[in-house]
């Protein structure tokens, strides 16, 4: 909800920083999807004890948090006269997804290992 309502709603009368950070749009889209994939993963990880069914949801949820981060920016593009749909932020989601996936895989899909 707080991606979608931060995406397609004009944020215009709102004041700016006085930092002016080139690029920093990217860095805020790659953050929101990873946390995305994140949470995600966090909100159904026991739904299910099998590693195999637990990797295919993790799949789904990178592929949803892609699918609709192109889905926002076409939105964006389309329904707003104020925000512009930009491919690189929808590269930026997709990476921050994947970052997000690549991190539960560390800290959940490992094997502990014998000492």
């Amino acid at each position: 909800m707080f991606v979608t309502f931060s995406s397609l709603f004009s944020l215009s009368g709102v004041g700016t920083s006085r930092f002016n950070i080139p690029h920093m749009d990217k860095a805020v889209h790659f953050t929101f999807y990873s946390v995305m994939v994140v949470l995600g993963y966090m909100a159904i990880r026991n739904k299910t004890d099998q590693l195999e069914k637990r990797s295919k949801l993790l799949w789904y949820i990178v592929l949803f948090a892609v699918i609709y981060g192109i889905i926002i920016e076409v939105l964006q593009h389309v329904l707003t006269t104020d925000r512009h749909g930009d491919p690189f932020d929808a590269l930026a989601n997709s990476i921050g997804a994947f970052v997000g996936m690549f991190v539960i895989r560390f800290l959940f899909f490992r094997t502990p290992s014998l000492k």
